[in-house]
């Protein structure tokens, strides 16, 4: 039966202690979400302005004013949110809870008579509501508001947002439909899928399940709703003259016939994680198979080795197969966190590791990768390769970013890592009736009742600088449950004990099974060897033909100019390179750095009057090469970076 297997634990459940997450935990909740406040009140100098704060206050009539910014910008407000409600989830706050509760005045106040509830429209008239569906993220709004609601319920219990997102909600289900009368649209930026499964989880109302089953099974239906829609309202769509056309929106043919990622990446993996989500719902085998062929065109064909994905700046799109550049990668921080998602439920259905290896790719390289160490700037464009004077001066490297920015004037990332960053527990564990799946190593308490019984798990980890993690349990009573601990894919040896002993296990999709009577005391130790590691590409992907990417553990890592000087393109690895693994405490806030001993091509013998010559052979220097994680880079000024290196 297809079903959802797994379901992530209450971050009430479970606190963080985790060295390495617990820092990046605090920073979101001490600086990022107080930072990010200040941006949405456009409060922050030198920042490019919000606006968000105050449309919703014109659109409630507290002030005179006009709409100002993106037509999204409702949705930079609900990421917030969101990510407040994770925070209150494991951090109580009087003074946030009540910053937050008087935002969602704000928004009720904001909200129609009928539910509807989009500042663009609001302020710049509600006749033309509905009529631009394609690019006027209106039911993405939606899809924000609904789940920033339900996290925010299941936060406090409090249910005003609740019903605030419940009845916008319903107001798009009176208008868009199949029904006599009704649009037959569907969302042109996609989220609202899995905010109403969401929602259906917490409600039970089928409505809101039935909703979403709608977009989806409407989306690419012929005659397609967007030519309609186009040609009724006269709409323009900039994608009708490019290769993408309507599969910029996923939405040239119905969903079940797409077999791989096309068209904007963020659009695309927040369908497919919805896709996944009413699957499970619905036990829609069809579907569910539809996501299985899109996940491995992405996996095999379209991803970065940091698990970023859109390859493209056009559109920030998928672009075509083994197409990975890396200097003029898009690779949106916001794609990877949707890659996650996308993992996450695919996970949950399957119990399989294959997801959950790339949600942990993801999490440590296309998406912390985004915020700087100090959470108060953040990149929209995540690339593997940057030379700076090309950043500023080639048009079609103008989107890469050699510094992280304060804030965008399209702000969708920030907020996006907040509430990732913030829910990381959420992520870390999953469990059904009788069993806990560890599927990243996160130090910490967590409390979960298996088979009827409540037990509490304490786990111990310098993850990701050590593979060695302690697992302790807690009960009362002894109890009889499965404990799950993935092994990553990475690792090609470990050592797995309990109280010493090797245990009686198999695994299962990348997962020990251990399967006992738990009494209190027993301990479980994973020990996994963590060996420095080079990556080649497939040899379709030209960029990284000769190269060769750094991996130890779960972390890619890369040169940078402050520690390997200027021109890395001139860099070799040595054929059989030998590391030197080192943890610095004071560096980056504390990472391992790898050494070698490498070379770099030799620019004697080139005057600079000579642009080309007869072939003469290659000359070689010896340099030691430094490389730190690539999450890590431009935190200590501007400079080039790479990731692939020649070999």
């Amino acid at each position: 039966m297809l079903e959802k297997k797994l379901h992530p634990l209450s971050l009430k459940q479970i606190q963080i202690e985790d060295a390495f997450w617990k820092e990046y935990m605090e920073l979101v909740r001490n600086h990022v979400i107080p930072y990010q406040w200040e941006a949405l009140n456009d409060r922050i100098k030198e920042a490019e302005p919000s606006y968000c704060i105050q449309n919703f206050r014109v659109a409630a009539k507290l002030e005179e004013g006009s709409f100002q910014g993106m037509v999204f910008q409702d949705s930079d407000v609900y990421k917030w949110l969101e990510a407040v409600a994770y925070s209150l989830m494991w951090h109580p706050d009087e003074k946030l809870e009540q910053t937050a509760d008087e935002t969602i005045d704000l928004i009720a106040a904001a909200q129609q008579p009928d539910g509807y509830l989009d500042t663009y429209y609001i302020i710049n008239g509600l006749e033309k509501r509905f009529t631009n569906l394609m690019d006027h993220h209106e039911l993405y709004c939606l899809g924000h508001m609904t789940e920033a609601a339900v996290a925010y319920y299941k936060a406090t219990g409090k249910r005003k947002f609740l019903d605030v997102a419940i009845a916008y909600a319903d107001c798009v289900a009176e208008h868009l439909g199949t029904e006599g009368g009704k649009i037959p649209g569907y969302p042109g930026h996609e989220v609202a899928e899995m905010a109403l499964a969401a929602l259906y989880e917490v409600t039970g109302e089928e409505r809101h399940l039935k909703l979403a089953k709608y977009f989806i099974d409407q989306r690419g239906q012929a005659p397609l709703f967007f030519d309609e829609e186009c040609k009724k309202n006269h709409n323009k769509c900039f994608w009708d003259d490019t290769y993408m056309q309507k599969q910029y929106y996923q939405a040239g043919r119905p969903v079940r016939e797409q077999d791989k990622a096309e068209g904007h990446a963020v659009r695309a993996v927040y369908l497919y994680s919805g896709m996944a989500e009413v699957a499970s719902a619905t036990e829609d085998e069809e579907l569910f198979r539809a996501c299985e062929k899109i996940w491995d065109n992405i996996m095999k064909k379209q991803m970065y080795v940091t698990g970023a994905i859109g390859a493209t700046e056009h559109g920030e799109a998928f672009s075509f197969d083994y197409d990975l550049p890396n200097d003029t990668v898009y690779a949106e921080t916001c794609a990877a966190i949707g890659l996650i998602f996308f993992a996450r439920r695919m996970f949950e259905i399957t119990k399989d590791s294959k997801y959950t290896d790339v949600m942990e790719r993801a999490l440590f390289n296309g998406v912390i990768s985004g915020m700087s160490l100090d959470g108060k700037s953040f990149f929209y464009v995540n690339p593997l390769e940057v030379n700076p004077e090309a950043c500023e001066k080639d048009y079609f490297k103008r989107h890469v970013k050699p510094v992280r920015q304060k804030w965008f004037g399209c702000a969708c990332c920030p907020p996006n890592v907040a509430r990732l960053l913030s829910s990381i527990g959420g992520y870390a564990f999953e469990c059904s009736e009788e069993a806990i799946y560890m599927n990243l190593f996160v130090g910490g308490q967590i409390e979960a009742v298996l088979n009827g019984k409540k037990n509490t798990f304490h786990v111990e980890t310098q993850y990701p600088w050590n593979g060695s993690v302690k697992i302790s349990v807690e009960n009362q009573e002894e109890s009889a449950f499965t404990y799950a601990v993935r092994i990553p894919g990475w690792c090609q040896n470990y050592e797995l004990t309990i109280n010493g002993v090797k245990p009686e296990y198999h695994v299962e999709k990348g997962y020990a099974i251990l399967n006992r009577m738990w009494k209190n005391g027993d301990e479980i130790i994973l020990k996994m060897d963590m060996p420095v590691t080079l990556v080649e590409a497939n040899p379709k992907v030209r960029e990284d033909i000769g190269k060769v990417a750094v991996m130890r553990g779960p972390l890619v890592y890369c040169l940078e100019e402050i520690d390997n000087q200027d021109q890395l393109q001139e860099l070799y690895l040595e054929e059989n390179p030998v590391f030197t693994e080192t943890f610095e405490k004071d560096l980056l806030k504390g990472v391992v750095t790898l050494k070698t001993q490498g070379k770099r091509l030799s620019e004697k013998n080139w005057g600079e009057e000579v642009l080309y010559r007869p072939y003469q052979g290659k000359a070689y220097e010896k340099q030691e090469l430094t490389f730190i994680p690539y999450y890590a880079w431009t935190n200590r000024g501007i400079g080039e970076m790479t990731v692939w290196v020649r070999i």
